[in-house]
This record gives C-alpha cells, sequence and structure tokens, in this order.
C-alpha cells in the first residue's frame, strides 16, 4: 500500500504509541499506598471490599465515578492530516 512519505508500518506504529500512552496514563493514576477509611471528598466510609481491592484507595465509589465522568485523556494527534492541523 502507498503510503506516500511514511514507511510501512508507520501507522501501525502510531496506534501503538497511542495505546502505550494510553495504558501508562491508567497506570500513573491508579491509587496506592495505604487505602483511607473515609473518602477524602465526601467523608463517607470507604467500603472494605473496595479498600481490599485498591489498595490506596482515597475515595468511595460515588466519588470516583464523578472523578472518573470529569476526566479526559489528554489527546495527541498522530494523524498528522490537514483537518486536525488546522484547528
Amino acid at each position: 500500500m502507498a503510503t506516500g512519505w511514511a514507511r510501512d508500518g508507520a501507522v501501525q506504529d502510531q496506534i501503538d504509541d497511542t495505546v502505550s500512552d494510553a495504558v501508562s496514563h491508567a497506570r500513573a493514576r491508579l491509587p496506592h499506598g495505604e487505602s483511607a477509611e473515609f473518602c477524602v471528598e465526601c467523608e463517607e466510609p470507604i467500603a472494605e471490599r473496595r479498600r481490599q481491592a485498591l489498595p490506596g484507595v482515597q475515595t468511595c465509589l460515588a466519588c470516583q465515578s464523578r472523578r472518573d465522568g470529569r476526566h479526559r485523556m489528554p489527546g495527541i494527534n498522530r494523524r498528522g492530516s490537514k483537518d486536525s492541523q488546522l484547528r
């Protein structure tokens, strides 16, 4: 397949890099250390099973769900299309 100036496999390299970045970002966000007994946001007790499942957890399930809903993955555009460069 002709890809212009890109070498063979460049698209797959971009996909691999994007996946690798997402995995690294997710791992960095995982809690670590000692779990809190009470949520740092709402001060409700954190369930024992949650504290055992996620060592270092600091928020209850409801507060973490709200946090996850607000979180957006920082986008790195590796496509290089004209449309994306004009934004």
